[in-house]
């Protein structure tokens, strides 16, 4: 499993210092990630990937549009809201979901939407991201009952 955060580390620092992912690269990620590595990727070419810059403060919360919702990434600690973080990654399976693959190769690459935004509206997009996930929960609990 550390190789796969090693070979994505590779790919973020050459993707940094060459402004590009090679083709030998990509290929490498495809082969270590799989569909995992092609959502990524889809999600960097169609900007899916965003960085919420927050105003006056600073705050930055990074956002992947995926095929249901919106997922919050923590990527300082590996963290990602979608189920496959849920299921795969903390049951041992896989060390990133493809929502944190597309973060970190987006930031290197510098291929984001960047939003700037005023303080006043954290706290609300915060409980709209978090209120998806609550209600998720909610439904597995209610389906766990049944």
């Amino acid at each position: 499993m550390k190789a796969e955060d090693e070979v994505l580390a590779e790919a973020c620092r050459e993707a940094k210092e060459k402004g590009v992912l090679p083709k030998p690269l990509r290929a490498k990620l495809l082969q270590r990630f799989g569909k995992r590595f092609e959502n990524a990727w889809k999600a960097i070419v169609e900007k899916a990937v965003k960085k919420y810059v927050f105003q006056p403060s600073g705050r930055i919360v990074w956002i992947v549009v995926g095929k249901e919702r919106d997922y919050q990434v923590l990527p300082e600690v590996g963290y990602c809201t979608c189920d496959d973080y849920y299921f795969r990654v903390l049951d041992g399976e896989a060390l990133l979901c493809y929502h944190l693959i597309a973060q970190r190769l987006a930031e290197a690459l510098g291929s984001y939407e960047l939003v700037e935004a005023e303080d006043e509206i954290y706290e609300t997009l915060m409980a709209e991201w978090r209120y998806v996930r609550r209600e998720w929960f909610e439904e597995e609990a209610s389906t766990a009952e049944e």
